[in-house]
Order: C-alpha cells, then structure tokens, then sequence
C-alpha cells in the first residue's frame, strides 16, 4: 500500500475513532435553551392566566410575558459532540451538570422544589402587586416544611401558624430560627401554634383562629458546618389572607422566576387602562412581598426566547443587567429593574413613548 494512501486511511480511522469517542464519551454538563414565554394578560390552553373574582377587573391589551428556560434532565448525560455543538450554538448554554441539580439531586427532587418556589413566588406576586395598590393583606408566619426524622416531625405540621416560641411573640419566619439558635443542643423549646386544620377551618368560616396549642420540642444539633447550632427541624414561611380571589393558572412552569410579571399583570388587571400601552413587554425576576426584584438564572436565554416571540422591552433585574447586555438580541431593548415601583414607572415611560428615560442596563449593571 502506497504511503500516502497509508496515511489518509490512518487518519480517516483516527477521525472516525474520535467522532465515536465524542458520541460516547459522557460529559459532565447541561444544556439550557429558551423555554416558552406566555402572556400573563392572555390566555393559556384556553383559559385566562390570571382569574381575579370579588373585585372589579379591567380589559388589559399588550403584552406582559413571563419568560422561561428549558433544561435538559437531571438524568441526561451529555456527550462531547453534544457539548461542543452546544457550546457553538447562540440560542442554548452549557453549563456544569452540577449547577442545575446540586448535591446529586434528581428529576423528582427539582421537580419538586421548583413547584414550591413556583406557587409561592405567586402568593408574593400577589401580596406585591395589593401593596402597591394598598389593598391590605392579612399575613402570618407559618410552619413551610418539616425534616424527616427531625425533632419536630409529628410535633409540627406544614401549615401551621406559629404565633409565638418560648412566649415571644413571632412577627417575621427569620424571628423562629433566631428564638430557637437561643438554646443550647438537647434543650427544650415551646413553640406556641394554631394548629394548620384549625387555621383552615377559620378561612373557611371567615374567622379569625383562637385555638391555639404549647408543643415542646427537644433541640438537636445542627449538621452543617461550623459551631453546631439548636435546631428543630423546620422551615418558617409566610402565608396570606387576601380580600378577593386571585388564581394563577399556568401548568408546567416551575421556579420563582416569573413573580414580576405575574405582580404586574395583577395590578393591570385591576386599574384601569394599560400598562403596557399596547406595546410587546416581557420580562423576568423574582418578587418578594414588598415588591423587590430578585436575579433569577437563564437570563441569556430568556431574552432570547422573548425576542422570536416579539418582544420589544425585557424588564430585566438589575443584578441581571451586566449579564443579560453581554448579547442582547437585535431589537430588545434591556429596561433595569429593582421593585415594582421602577417596573411601573418603566411601564409609563414605555407607553407614553418615552423611551430615552428608561433605565437601560449595560454591561456595566
């Protein structure tokens, strides 16, 4: 066999070796990519987004999408060539498996958690956008979760409202693990608490709970690092009484990402005449009760994903901003965003034509 011919067929195999080991070879990454964006005044598979009953609502025209980001599953392993065509692609992000799922977590796992974040950065929209309009709220701490085989399983249960530990009045979740971090490992704590199905029950009847109960807890020691702290085993979070109905019907979509535009799309449909004057808004980030604007991940993706459906505003979180301006898409225009009330004021500058007083971001912030 001639030499050259020796050679290229030498190569071909080298070539033809390294495309399988490409194929085969799995790599420790994830792909991201533009997810779906849905108009938060619209509809979705045939039902509004956002049903408001016992409180007089307004026709809302214009756009105020929600963004999201597909990710590739928790059990998905990617292959080299996946990863290199990934890595080249404008419109997907690889990045390291474990930034998306942490500490071995699975599919259920994030499935899970995201639906948590997702249906309570709805109740913050909520409590964000009545605020602005000052509609009160009622709120109260409650028991979120409790740890398995911790000192508080079945002495408390989700949903219960604690309205006291050791006799000192509970005004804010942080207050719970500040009274319990008081004691030593092994002493006892009294938590003082409407029990959840007697909370029910008076939601349901249009009352105020009374009955309440003293459960005493034996602390244990916390597990992380560092000097070892009383613990019992429990997540303090907030939960809300609201004077109409406000439903968010939105299946699929998880994490607590959408909480602005959802607030925003709350308040449109409960004043009169447009936000958005007609014009194509979306947006991103989260929202605590009193209306602050958290970063959220993705946000490459996102203001993709809302310009091939038309946007032309992205209301984008200001921690967010130098990131999202590294590649903004032609014909986006990135408005900078810390509470609810910037978002508003942004809205008016948009819909009046304004647009030369918008806070924009930079890759800068």
């Amino acid at each position: 066999m001639p030499r050259r011919t020796a050679t290229m067929l030498a190569s071909t195999l080298m070539l033809i070796a390294l495309l399988c080991a490409g194929v085969l070879i799995p790599v420790p990454y994830s792909e991201m990519s533009p997810g779906p964006t849905v108009n938060t005044l619209g509809e979705h598979d045939g039902e509004p987004v956002l049903q408001i009953s016992g409180h007089k609502t307004y026709p809302a025209d214009g756009h105020l999408n929600m963004t999201t980001v597909r990710v590739t599953s928790a059990d998905f392993r990617m292959n080299l060539v996946e990863a290199v065509y990934g890595w080249l692609a404008h419109d997907s992000k690889i990045v390291p498996h474990d930034t998306l799922y942490p500490d071995g977590k699975t599919e259920e796992q994030s499935t899970q958690e995201n639906a948590e974040e997702f249906s309570q950065s709805q109740e913050s929209a909520k409590v964000a956008a009545l605020k602005e309009l000052h509609v009160p709220v009622k709120s109260w701490v409650i028991v979120s979760t409790v740890v398995k085989d911790s000192p508080a399983e079945g002495r408390l249960h989700a949903g219960d409202v604690i309205k006291s530990v050791d006799g000192t009045a509970v005004k804010q979740p942080a207050d719970v693990a500040k009274l319990v971090t008081k004691h030593k490992p092994g002493q006892d704590v009294v938590f003082t608490v409407v029990p959840a199905k007697e909370q029910a029950a008076a939601e349901k009847a249009h009352r105020t709970a009374t009955k309440t109960q003293d459960v005493r807890i034996t602390t244990a020691a916390s597990h992380d690092t560092g000097a070892k702290r009383a613990i019992v085993g429990i997540s303090a979070g907030t939960d809300h009484t609201f004077p109409f109905t406000i439903d968010v019907k939105l299946a699929d979509v998880g994490g607590p990402s959408a909480g602005l535009m959802f607030a925003l799309g709350i308040y449109d449909k409960l004043t009169p005449g447009d936000l958005t004057g007609g014009k194509f808004v979306a947006g991103t980030g989260t929202i605590d009760d009193n209306g602050t604007v958290g970063p959220i991940g993705g946000i490459e993706m996102k203001t993709v994903g809302a310009r091939e459906k038309g946007a032309q505003y992205f209301l984008t979180p200001a921690d967010n901003c130098a990131a999202a301006a590294k590649d903004t898409p032609g014909g986006l225009t990135l408005v900078k965003v810390k509470t609810i009330r910037d978002a508003l004021g942004a809205l008016k500058d948009i819909r009046e034509g304004d647009t030369a007083a918008l806070p924009t971001c930079t890759a800068k912030g």
